[in-house]
């Protein structure tokens, strides 16, 4: 008679036996599928090119083993945030070592400010570049220690010797084009960096005012001119504008849950002295003086590729105006008590310059040809043209660039021609 216990006694009503049997399947099939996708994320991390110790690896972006801590390690971070001047900031600057965050840091420290920096000196660009930076900040008394914005650990190391009133968060992985190349790289730093280091943030005590690097880049196919923070930007054009973009929504749920204080800062094509090699001004300069051609992108029906070229030492201004103007946070140990600021700011020139222009500017400081290749713009994440709104900026900020075009690329030549010894050593 046993057996008949094992029959349902109305159509659809099962006893305990078969609907525990069931649930022990589920639970079988949920466990398999986990170790599965545990076994997924265990090759992606464990055996995808992010951690690659191969230096020929295409990847730029690798967590790597960094060596930090000690009495002595502790003892040069707290004297490279020590404050000079009695109103003075405490601050964290990410990617103090790339271009923006070298002039930023150096203007920091100036004015009295205590300057930490963080970077993890990775080979998107000649890595001798970024150290030869790590010895100009150096002597002006900024320590920049290395690692990356994705090791939680030292992060929260960090908090717990310096209380920093500041974060200005300009680590990232740059470049519109080296995205269809390496798009991993773009999520493990503009991404999953951000969030990490929101995440150590939110739990300081006391929380941090954050001021972070967005993109122009944000605004996309956006065709409205000039571009303003208020127009769409949910059309972006490039696997980097996408990670920017998430930046902000990143930064609004942040906001919204921890009562972190966070202001992004849109830049329209910064350059400049100790700038990016894998920009076109920069390696227009290296072809012009190798006497090698260079490719000056068009758009369709032949139109003009234009760009909104911002000065460096305007976007300076305009980083330090950022921070100044920041609010407290409003959290406590995670936890909102009250409603704190989000702001986006488009930090350009409002000037936007033909690329062939500039090219013509170069030919005039270099006294030499260039030999001009005309190619159509590709598809690869390039827009035609940027143009900046800062009516926001210059009301809220006080931003005003002062720095046009010719005077800048002056500048920079002068710069490039004795860095690279009257242009004979080779830019990487």
């Amino acid at each position: 008679m046993k057996h008949l216990d094992d029959i349902p006694s109305t159509p659809g009503k099962f006893k305990p036996y078969f609907h525990r049997t069931r649930w022990q399947s589920s639970v079988a099939k949920l466990a398999f599928w986990s170790l599965v996708f545990v076994g997924l994320i265990f090759i992606f991390f464990y055996r995808s090119p992010l951690v690659s110790d191969d230096p020929t690896s295409t990847s730029r972006r690798s967590l790597r083993t960094y060596s930090w801590g000690g009495p002595a390690w502790e003892k040069r971070v707290r004297s490279s945030a020590r404050l000079r001047s009695r109103r003075g900031f405490s601050v964290l600057v990410t990617g103090a070592a790339g271009f923006v965050g070298t002039h930023v840091s150096s203007a920091l420290k100036r004015r009295g400010d205590g300057v930490l920096g963080l970077d993890n000196f990775n080979d998107y660009y000649d890595p001798s570049l970024k150290r030869a930076r790590q010895a100009l900040l150096e002597r002006s008394g900024v320590f920049v220690v290395e690692g990356d914005i994705n090791d939680a650990a030292l992060l929260k190391k960090l908090f717990e010797v310096v209380p920093f009133t500041h974060v200005m968060h300009l680590a990232a992985q740059a470049g519109v084009r080296y995205a269809m190349e390496n798009p991993s790289s773009y999520v493990h730093s503009n991404i999953a960096g951000f969030v990490n280091l929101l995440e150590v943030c939110k739990s300081a005590n006391p929380q941090p005012a954050i001021v972070w690097a967005s993109s122009s880049s944000v605004y996309g196919l956006n065709t409205k001119v000039p571009f303003s923070e208020k127009d769409r930007t949910d059309q972006p054009a490039s696997l980097y504008a996408a990670t920017k973009k998430a930046g902000e929504e990143i930064a609004h749920t942040y906001n919204h849950i921890y009562g972190l204080s966070l202001t992004g800062l849109r830049f329209f094509t910064v350059y400049g002295p100790w700038g990016r090699p894998d920009m076109a001004y920069f390696f227009f300069t290296r072809d012009i003086l190798k006497g090698k051609p260079i490719s000056i992108f068009e758009g369709v029906n032949h139109g003009t590729v234009a760009r909104d070229f911002t000065y460096i030492d305007d976007i300076v201004k305009g980083c330090l105006g950022a921070l100044d103007t920041a609010e407290k946070s409003t959290g406590t140990g995670g936890k909102k008590r009250g409603a704190a600021q989000l702001r986006v700011f488009n930090l350009g020139n409002t000037s936007p310059v033909p690329v062939t222009d500039l090219v013509t500017i170069l030919e005039r400081l270099l006294k030499l040809k260039a030999k001009r290749n005309i190619m159509k713009l590709p598809r690869n994440g390039d827009v035609p043209f940027t143009h900046a709104n800062i009516s926001s900026a210059q009301r809220e900020l006080g931003y005003k660039p002062t720095i046009d075009l010719q005077t800048g690329l002056k500048k920079f030549a002068r710069w490039y021609l004795g860095y690279y010894n009257g242009g004979k050593k080779a830019a990487s």
